[in-house]
Order: C-alpha cells, then sequence, then structure tokens
C-alpha cells in the first residue's frame, strides 16, 4: 500500500514539474525570428515576432531580401523587456517586383546574433507588380526608379550627414527629372505627416513637384536648366547601409563603456 501511495505521488510530482517546464523555457539560440504565416500575396500585413535569448540594451536591425536580391524593407526594432520583438510591414509595392521566397533577416548587436526566416510571396491576381518605368539606379539595396529629358544621371549617392540623396547628371539641354522615392530610402515628415523635401541644384534652392504619393514611395519632379550638374533631395530620413548601423550600435556600446568606466 506504501509503495503504491508513492509511486502516486511521485507521478504528480512528475506531471506538475511537466506542466510548469514551459514557463522557464529559454530559447538556445542568440535570437530567433518568424512570421505569422507562411505565404503572402499583395496587400496582405506579414507579421513579424522574435525572441531574444539575452538583453543587450541594443536595437534589431530588420532586413526583407527579395528573390532576386533587393532589400524590399530595413526597420530597427526595439526589444521588450520580457525579450520579445515584433512589427508589422505590408506586403506589396513596387519594390516588390519578385514572386518567390523572401528572405527576412535580423541582427541584434554583433553578426554572431543573427537570424533568418523566409515566406513565399506573389501577387493577389498572380501578375507581379511591375518595376517603375523607366531606368533605375540601386541605392542601398533598393531600385530608385527615374526618368530624365535634356541629359542623363549619372549616379545616386546617399548623404547620411545631410539625410539626403545627390543625384549627379549631365545636362545637355534645360530638362526634367521624374523620381521616385521609396519611402525606405528617404523620406520627409514633420510631426508624424508627410513634409515636403527640400531640393537644390548645384546649391541653389528650387521648387519641386510631388506628381505622386502613395504607402511606399514618392515622386518628385524636378526642372533643371542646361549645365546643371548635381541635384540633391533632401528629407528628414535616408537609409543607411546595414553595415553602417552596425557600427553607429557598436561606437554607442564603446562611449557607453568609456562613461561607465
Amino acid at each position: 500500500m506504501r509503495s503504491q501511495i508513492m509511486v502516486l505521488t511521485l507521478s504528480a510530482i512528475l506531471i506538475a514539474s511537466i506542466g510548469v517546464a514551459p514557463a522557464f523555457a529559454q530559447i538556445v539560440e542568440p535570437i530567433v525570428v518568424k512570421t505569422d504565416k507562411t505565404s503572402y500575396s499583395d496587400g496582405d500585413t506579414i507579421t513579424i515576432s522574435g525572441e531574444v535569448r539575452d538583453l543587450i540594451g541594443q536595437a534589431i536591425g530588420l532586413k526583407v531580401i527579395a528573390p532576386n536580391g533587393n532589400i524590399v524593407t530595413i526597420a530597427q526594432l526595439d526589444v521588450g523587456d520580457d525579450k520579445m520583438f515584433s512589427t508589422e510591414i505590408a506586403a506589396g509595392g513596387p519594390l516588390w517586383t519578385s514572386s518567390g521566397e523572401y528572405t527576412i533577416t535580423v541582427q541584434y548587436g554583433s553578426a554572431s546574433r543573427t537570424a533568418e526566416a523566409t515566406f513565399s510571396f506573389g501577387a493577389g491576381d498572380g501578375v507581379t507588380t511591375p518595376p517603375p518605368a523607366g531606368p533605375s539606379v540601386d541605392v542601398g539595396g533598393f531600385q530608385v526608379g527615374y526618368e530624365i529629358t535634356g541629359g542623363t544621371v549619372d549616379g545616386i549617392q546617399e548623404d547620411f550627414d545631410a539625410n539626403s540623396l545627390i543625384i549627379s547628371i549631365t545636362a545637355t539641354d534645360d530638362g526634367t527629372l521624374t523620381i521616385i522615392l521609396p519611402r525606405a530610402v528617404i523620406d520627409t515628415k514633420l510631426n508624424g505627416d508627410d513634409d515636403v523635401f527640400f531640393v537644390l541644384i548645384d546649391g541653389e534652392e528650387v521648387d519641386a513637384d510631388e506628381i505622386e504619393t502613395t504607402d511606399s514611395h514618392r515622386t518628385l519632379r524636378i526642372d533643371f536648366s542646361a549645365g546643371s550638374e548635381e541635384i540633391e533631395i533632401i528629407g528628414t530620413f535616408v537609409i543607411p547601409e546595414f553595415g553602417t548601423i552596425a557600427l553607429m550600435i557598436l561606437a554607442v556600446a564603446i562611449i557607453s563603456i568609456i562613461a561607465v568606466s
């Protein structure tokens, strides 16, 4: 009888311990990430969430990479006290030109704290979103489309200090540059609302017409004169390279260590 009671007692303890074990479980990897679904169509909302093993007081860098290698989304996410993080992004837009497997990459501080997740994307009607009309230039992994008359575009470069894009042109005649600016590359906001871009041509302020505005991009039309060499579009945000984010985080960490010491 006593042995039966002991067996029942041990069984109860074992069941209770199994029941509470998940509350104390911790992830093995430094960081994990996942999506709420495995496939999405144009216009769907993608919920991205994850967890870190240890809190290090830094933001998480996130990239979404298309099957053709282009970066379609980049963001920085805060980690909660519960070691969890999450965000929502919209599937589709002018940068989502490829159907297939997209890759989410997250980095938490150093390169040793990285994780990936994948999902499938295809337009809801079976047709992928067409790329911007005319040529385009790769800026930080994003394609910036444009059309130009009266000259040629020689290159587009980010100026992180000025939150601007610098467009080098060769203007043989008076002309017009129409440029499609992904919000992930450059944007300008005032109190959370869209503001006007500040535009300079060879250092002189000029007016620019915003001819199209969507949730994913803004399109400007800029007139220039023959002989113009440089158009600068200034906003309140310009995309840094992913490596630049890591360097900034590292610099802040070093400064903090010095201050504490």
